[in-house]
């Protein structure tokens, strides 16, 4: 089959190698849609993986072609999308359903081949039903759709919230379409890229805030009486958003980092302050992952874009060949351009 390998930091080859065979607890997923995800960069272009040679991509979507002996429930011509982790299933968080902190995981695309392939032997329990009328691109961003999700769980965010979001990659879009699904009817759009902005006002937004060319803080205030949201979500990994979070929450407001930030954070004595002067919760979110495995908002994720009431459609912006893989990853990392969700089609669309 036809597959891209990573040999080394920036070295993607398009190579022939050995079909998977599955093992007894797997099928044999002929893919039909894989994403890039925003993690996928740096690992390609700058820090490597966990292993290496590996196959990369770990978003994505198929249809079952053979089923292991010990699968049930799932049979050949099923869709399905994909859950990355695969947890120890031994350590203390898996023991509790918090598979998000598993301290032995294993994960398609950086410690064990992914999805840059035609074909991907995969574990069934990894596995969630789409019907027949999901496209596979759809179900190939199941995965940072869960992963918004899991930052509401986090911040224990709903309908009666008033919401910022910096950030409008996929995640942020996508916490925006959510926000909008569950009754939030105050949602705040944060970002640098006007084209991200326009995106995110087709996915919900009620109002965009430009922090290249207009003071957040001020419009923030400007948009809730001077109180600032009850609840903030962090998703674009810059230091100065991830303090602006802080400065954009009301008090006893919840802030929820997901963005993952590759430098140093200094947090100002004003954002200290507001801190504890506004009793403010700071609270982490990582992966997507629950229990019963792969949790819950794997599961929202596929009944909401089924109902229509997520769509993945507004977030794709480039539809390619496998063979596009290694030109794509050099373009991102020379030459700056709008993306959004970037898809390959290893068997065409």
């Amino acid at each position: 089959m036809k597959a891209v390998q990573m040999f080394a930091v920036k070295d993607l080859r398009v190579n022939e190698v050995e079909k998977p065979a599955p093992q007894d607890d797997e099928v044999l997923l002929k893919i039909m849609a894989v994403g890039v995800c925003g993690s996928d960069i740096p690992r390609i272009n700058h820090k490597g993986p966990h292993v290496l040679p590996v196959i990369p991509g770990h978003e994505f979507a198929g249809e079952v072609i053979e089923v292991g002996k010990e699968v049930t429930g799932w049979e050949v011509s099923d869709r399905a999308a994909v859950a990355p982790l695969i947890p120890c299933n031994q350590c203390e968080w898996c023991e509790q359903g918090l598979y998000s902190l598993c301290e032995d995981y294993k994960y398609y695309g950086s410690r064990n081949d992914g999805a840059f392939a035609e074909y991907l032997a995969v574990k069934a329990e990894n596995l969630l039903k789409l019907n027949k009328t999901t496209p596979f691109d759809w179900g190939a961003t199941v995965d940072p759709a869960a992963n918004a999700i899991h930052a509401f769980f986090r911040g224990d965010i709903g309908k009666e919230d008033t919401l910022t979001v910096f950030g409008m990659g996929a995640i942020g879009l996508f916490a925006i379409q959510y926000a909008k699904a569950i009754g939030i009817t105050k949602i705040i759009a944060v970002d640098i890229n006007t084209e991200k902005l326009e995106t995110a006002k087709s996915c919900g937004a009620d109002y965009l805030i430009n922090s290249g060319n207009e003071s957040v803080i001020e419009k923030i205030k400007e948009y809730t009486n001077g109180d600032g949201t009850t609840a903030v979500l962090e998703m674009s990994g810059a230091a100065i958003a991830q303090v602006q979070a802080v400065q954009a929450a009301a008090k006893m407001g919840r802030i929820v980092y997901l963005g993952i930030n590759n430098g140093n954070l200094d947090i100002p004595n004003d954002a200290i302050n507001k801190i504890l002067r506004g009793q403010l919760s700071i609270i982490g979110s990582w992966n997507s992952f629950s229990n019963p495995f792969p949790g819950k908002e794997w599961t929202e994720s596929v009944r909401l874009m089924e109902e229509g009431k997520l769509n993945p459609g507004k977030l794709i912006t480039h539809r390619l060949g496998l063979d596009d893989v290694p030109e794509v990853f050099r373009k991102i990392d020379k030459e700056p351009f709008h993306f959004n969700k970037i898809m390959f089609y290893p068997h065409g669309e």
